[in-house]
């Protein structure tokens, strides 16, 4: 049966009056109090409610607290071990589940069902709508501002070992044997027992990674025309064609191996190592990971985040700064292909930018048109490759509105422009042309009648580019990237990002959102903490103004209702309300200055109407 807790309903009693004041305090003011107020109602519950019947069976954990704890436990990168210890014994958990029950079905929960609920939530990609729900939430709150983002990719490993060509080898053939021998007793004993006792023996894997390097050579050949022939064995069996162990004994021949059905005697020649694809298998435990020369083995996850251009460290505390965009992919994907999705997620969320810093594989030409033209976001990145210094470039040519060559470098004037279909060619005098010092270097070609320069819309936004990257505007607007590699060492110090406990696609992406979700909810938990450190004496001042505004609505805008009638010129602040009376603003001393300002406004506004 299912079980749900409804976290909207009021408490008769206070339960955490036991904590006293202090203690309550510093839980309201870190990320207990923040997971209770703003994330815990935002977990996906209604998702995981239908994998279970609500008439029959035992009750479940209560689903708020397992989604929660799903979270909880990436943000803190906790074992599953330390994970149960954590809600059967720690304060901090219970007041950020809203757990009220001293009791063991409340507060205990079995490896078991751990086990269960996460494979549930990784199977259903339940993480992309949890990191959505809660990452927009964070953002209204505390008012975020995604006008500014940046984009970057982590690499991450997960939890296998690093393997040579003839371990892969020899580790999927033992694997496939292994499996046989289980399910299909009588073809395992069709195989010839000297290639058993090679692949099977409790000892046999050792020799095969104890392989000189002068013989690593011969050992390849042997491995491989063992998995030929255990293919070529099999295949004609659909019971073993099926066997996903048998499936990775395609893989590896097709990836490693060239197959000449014609030549008997050697009918399997092993490929070089550069011809082998970077998608190809590097661990049969972890099928789904590739490579990158980059970067090596595993996946990698790409990650946006919104910035702020501040100097002021006071100021940079206060503002809160999310990641609103994470995507787990093979490694060896180019970041090439990630800024659109990216930009297409985000506008989904209601979270899009509308200038986006990235590095050079992003800032393809093709990705800035396309981001500009149909999502409104300018790709600041710099143009990969470099141009030949010793050809003067196109950006000298003086250019028009429609693209066309007005005048070359020297000042003169083009005999015609003809443009057909984004190519362009502008026809120059010869007699000009023949004489000019710079010809050598001009990118000018001579022909029949003139000489032409012909050149398309890509080369001249390419060539427009590079003279804008030399200018100090650009350099000031993308100094910002560097800061997303921050965010990248924070991704890993707290959450351990790069080094995953898991193996499969699946997995990895459900460890690395979640993981990017509480990076989140501490980033924010920080923000709360900063303006909790304003002076007593000013609190004092601006309580009653906000204590009006909380009596208008929870989280409410200046801007609507009666505070638009009262304080006109006053800027957007939202004021987040808590059900237990406490209250946070995104900066004290910010609505209090606004307030006073509003009012002086308003007056003289009175006056000078009256």
């Amino acid at each position: 049966m299912i079980n749900i807790k409804n976290h909207n309903q009021k408490e008769l009693f206070d339960p955490w009056e036991f904590l006293g004041p202090k203690r309550r305090q510093r839980l309201d003011r870190s990320w207990p109090g923040l997971f209770k107020n703003v994330i815990l109602k935002e977990l996906p519950v209604d998702k995981f409610a239908p994998f279970f019947r609500s008439d029959f069976g035992r009750p479940t954990k209560e689903l708020y607290t397992v989604l929660g704890v799903l979270v909880l436990q990436e943000k803190l990168d906790l074992t599953d071990e330390e994970t149960l210890d954590q809600l059967a014994f720690n304060t901090q958990w219970h007041y950020a589940l809203n757990i009220t029950e001293e009791s063991d079905s409340a507060k205990y929960m079995s490896p078991k069902t751990l086990w269960t609920m996460r494979s549930i939530a990784v199977e259903h990609k339940l993480d992309h709508v949890t990191f959505e729900n809660a990452t927009k939430k964070l953002a209204d709150v505390f008012n975020v501002n995604t006008d500014k983002q940046r984009i970057d990719s982590v690499h991450i490993k997960s939890n296998m070992r690093r393997l040579g060509r003839i371990n892969i080898f020899s580790t999927t053939i033992h694997k496939f044997l292994v499996n046989l021998k289980r399910k299909h007793k009588e073809l395992f004993d069709t195989i010839d027992k000297d290639l058993v006792e090679k692949y099977l023996t409790e000892k046999a894997l050792g020799c095969f990674s104890r392989v000189k390097p002068s013989e690593s050579s011969k050992t390849l050949s042997t491995v491989s025309n063992d998995l030929f022939a255990l293919v070529q064995q099999f295949k004609g069996f659909d019971e073993v064609a099926k066997m996903h162990s048998f499936k990775l004994l395609e893989r590896v021949l097709a990836e490693q191996c060239v197959v000449n059905e014609t030549d008997p005697e050697n009918p399997v020649e092993v490929k070089a190592p550069k011809e082998i694809p970077s998608d190809s298998l590097q661990n049969h435990s972890d099928p789904d990971a590739a490579y990158s020369g980059h970067k090596g083995q595993g996946y990698q996850a790409q990650v946006m985040e919104t910035y702020t251009e501040t100097e002021d460290k006071d100021a940079k505390q206060k503002e809160l700064n999310l990641i609103t965009y994470v995507e787990v992919e093979p490694a060896d994907e180019s970041d090439a292909n990630a800024l659109i999705p990216a930009l297409e997620s985000t506008e989904e969320n209601g979270l899009a930018p509308k200038e986006a810093l990235a590095d050079s594989l992003y800032g393809s030409d093709e990705n800035c048109c396309k981001a500009e033209q149909e999502y409104g976001v300018e790709v600041i990145a710099p143009t990969k490759g470099q141009r030949k210094k010793e050809t003067i470039p196109l950006s000298d040519f003086t250019t028009s509105e429609d693209r066309s060559v007005v005048s070359c470098p020297q000042g003169h004037e083009p005999e015609y422009v003809n443009h057909n279909k984004g190519r362009h060619t502008a026809a120059f005098d010869c007699s000009t042309c023949s004489s000019c010092p710079y010809l050598e270097r001009c990118p000018i070609k001579p022909g029949k009648k003139y000489y032409y320069l012909h050149y398309t819309d890509r080369e001249l936004r390419i060539a427009l580019r590079r003279v804008y990257e030399q200018t100090e505007e650009f350099k000031d607007r993308y100094r910002w990237r560097a800061g997303v590699e921050a965010t990248m060492s924070e991704y890993d110090r707290r959450t351990g990002v790069k080094k995953l406990r898991v193996r499969g696609l699946k997995a990895v992406r459900f460890r690395a959102t979640l993981k990017a979700l509480g990076i989140n909810i501490l980033r924010a938990a920080a923000v709360v903490a900063a303006i909790s450190r304003v002076p007593n004496a000013v609190l004092q001042r601006i309580f009653p103004f906000l204590q009006f505004f909380l009596l208008l609505k929870s989280g409410c805008n200046l801007f609507g209702g009666v505070g638009k009638k009262l304080f006109p010129a006053s800027p957007r602040i939202r004021i987040a309300y808590n059900p237990n009376g406490r209250f946070f603003a995104s900066d004290f001393l910010r609505a209090y200055q606004s307030y006073r300002n509003s009012t002086g406004r308003y007056q003289q506004e009175q006056k000078s109407q009256t």
